[in-house]
């Protein structure tokens, strides 16, 4: 008889509700704190309060789970007839969630293998999808985190945004890049690249930012059969009009996802981010 591997992620993956109840998926909350409040993402704040907010230049950060809330979930999905868990999670560069996962896996009832997978947003996301598959396939922990991490090698992220100075004000890209690109009013094209967020491009307007995007994009995906994700934060006119573009342009789309960031994620980039994620299957 096959074990049962659970699969857990957190609330940055950004999987549609219906995804995640497909494929036995949980996503453990990260937290908002809007000046004194202390709000999950997901469920207490959504993407345009967060947006609304940072344009009103409200104090915003973000905090990461806290062990005892991985403890119970690993101990819900042992009570739920998991002989082991596989966690998966944002970036270790990014945010503490890896090692509070990290933390409360050295007490759970049941195995648990917590990987850090170096992404964020739809390219965890499809992380967890791949983990999840093979899950459903009879996989054991080793051959559930090695589809995992596959999935991770093969995905790759690029966005643009309005402005580095949410991603310096939370220490996620240095600042001097960040006032390097505000000295000489660039618009950046960044890339996720060993589990940081760097520069890969500076482009002069925003336009042509975007435009240049696109070309990034299609060059990568290439020919074979890929899943995209476009990502964005109040800007949904721009994801869409990226979307339809890369319909025509990716001969090997597979699965296209259009969605906005959650808070954690919008906290960070600021109002205007457009992102896309190409994962090869």
């Amino acid at each position: 008889m096959s074990r049962h591997v659970a699969i857990v992620t957190d609330s940055t993956a950004y999987l549609p509700r219906r995804t995640m109840e497909r494929h036995g998926i949980t996503a453990v909350p990260l937290t908002v704190v809007l000046g004194d409040q202390a709000l999950e993402e997901g469920t207490e704040i959504s993407a345009r309060s967060l947006a609304l907010a940072l344009q009103k230049r409200h104090s915003v950060t973000t905090s990461r789970p806290s062990p005892e809330v991985f403890a119970a979930t690993y101990r819900a999905a042992a009570e739920g007839g998991a002989d082991a868990v596989v966690s998966l999670h944002l970036s270790a560069e990014f945010s503490g969630t890896y090692d509070a996962a990290l933390l409360a896996a050295k007490d759970a009832p049941v195995p648990v293998r917590v990987v850090d997978t170096g992404m964020v947003a739809m390219a965890l996301g499809f992380c967890a999808l791949a983990a999840a598959e093979s899950a459903e396939a009879g996989g054991s922990p080793d051959e559930v985190v090695a589809a995992a991490e596959k999935r991770a090698a093969a995905t790759s992220a690029y966005f643009y945004v309005d402005t580095l100075d949410y991603l310096r004000r939370g220490g996620r890209i240095g600042t001097a890049q960040a006032l390097l690109g505000s000295a000489l009013a660039v618009k950046p094209i960044l890339q996720l690249d060993g589990g940081r967020i760097e520069m890969l491009e500076k482009v002069r307007t925003a336009s042509k930012a975007i435009a240049r995007l696109e070309e990034i994009v299609a060059e990568r995906a290439g020919q074979a059969a890929v899943d995209i994700a476009v990502h964005h934060l109040a800007a949904p006119e721009r994801a869409e009009r990226l979307a339809e573009r890369l319909r025509e342009r990716v001969p090997g789309l597979a699965d296209l996802h259009v969605s906005e960031v959650g808070a954690v994620i919008g906290a960070h980039t600021g109002p205007g981010l457009l992102g896309a994620v190409i994962s090869p299957r």
